[in-house]
């Protein structure tokens, strides 16, 4: 099954690499579902309406901001290479 898949994947080393080895330690600790406990900050975390209210973003600083900046636009190329991946095509986008 899909559980003993990463165990047999580490027992071959001559088939796998350091970086294959080094990719399950991580993946095991962060690809993880939340737990019941955790789904509650979860919810908390992703209630943005209250920044754009008390108006905190303001108080950024231009690396904070910079940085939010490349992070909303890497969001939005990954999601329109998907879009253009799925639909095959630029066809339909005004590029």
């Amino acid at each position: 099954g899909i559980q003993s898949f990463p165990t047999v994947w580490l027992k071959a080393p001559s088939q796998t690499s350091s970086l294959h080895i080094t990719f399950w330690c991580y993946a095991k600790v962060q690809l993880v579902p939340p737990t019941p406990a955790e789904i509650p900050t979860a919810i908390q975390s992703l209630n943005k309406s209250q920044y754009a209210q008390t108006g905190s973003f303001k108080q950024l600083t231009v690396k904070e901001a910079l940085l939010n900046g490349l992070l909303t636009t890497e969001v939005l190329m990954w999601f329109s290479a998907g879009e253009i991946t799925g639909k095959n095509g630029i066809v339909g986008y005004d590029v």
